[in-house]
């Protein structure tokens, strides 16, 4: 059988079939879509520098004076923050965060971890600072005080909280960014890191009720 040769103005489809019907061309396959868009950000926001910056000569001069109420400012103020923080991101923000999609997810984590490299970090300092100068501004921390066996127990659930929030959450968020930042982001690396972000913000939620157990024992009894 001799070859049909092709019209330029009909290229792209094939011949028809003996029977008059016109054979769709299969085409080229679909392209394949790329990393999912990453806005830009920073990983440290530099415009909330100052506010820190701010914050901490407050919290010095505060344990400088050993005044009562800027102490017990300090200390509540930062405490109930990151109580807070702790346990919305373990039990609101994490379920939330995991039934997003992918560029839902980069969207939140590129406009709202930046910040948690700043918030965290200096919500810890102040806490604990404070909290260590005020008890030995109200002597509670003497083997006779009534209530010593529960500011013991406090002070070790606050430093697992510590090193849970230094140690494991606050490198997990920078390095959440920094995978971010990458020519190509991987999506599985970026989503482990997140899980356990949300993870330990969620164990340090749970230890936080139990400093609210122990503080409100203490203050009422």
């Amino acid at each position: 059988m001799a070859d049909i040769a092709l019209d330029p103005a009909t290229r792209g489809t094939e011949p028809l079939a003996p029977d008059g019907a016109e054979r769709s061309h299969p085409g080229p396959p679909p392209a394949q879509a790329g990393p999912p868009a990453v806005p830009a950000f920073d990983i440290v926001p530099l415009r909330g520098l100052p506010v820190v910056a701010v914050v901490l000569v407050g919290l010095v001069v505060a344990i400088a004076t050993n005044t009562l109420w800027s102490l017990d400012f300090f200390h509540v103020v930062a405490g109930g923050l990151w109580t807070g923080i702790d346990l919305f991101l373990g039990f609101v923000i994490g379920p939330i965060l995991g039934r997003l999609s992918v560029p839902a997810r980069i969207e939140f984590t590129t406009r709202f971890m930046p910040k948690m490299v700043l918030i965290m970090p200096t919500l810890v300092i102040c806490t604990l600072a404070a909290g260590w100068q005020l008890a030995r501004h109200l002597g509670t921390l003497e083997a006779s005080y009534g209530h010593h066996s529960w500011i013991v127990a406090s002070f070790i659930v606050v430093g697992v909280m510590a090193v849970v929030a230094l140690g494991l959450l606050e490198p997990a968020n920078v390095a959440v960014l920094v995978e971010l930042k990458k020519r190509e982001p991987n999506p599985a690396v970026i989503a482990r890191l997140m899980r356990r972000f949300i993870y330990a913000a969620g164990v340090t939620g749970a230890m936080q009720v139990a400093t609210l157990i122990i503080m409100t024992r203490v203050a009422t009894t």
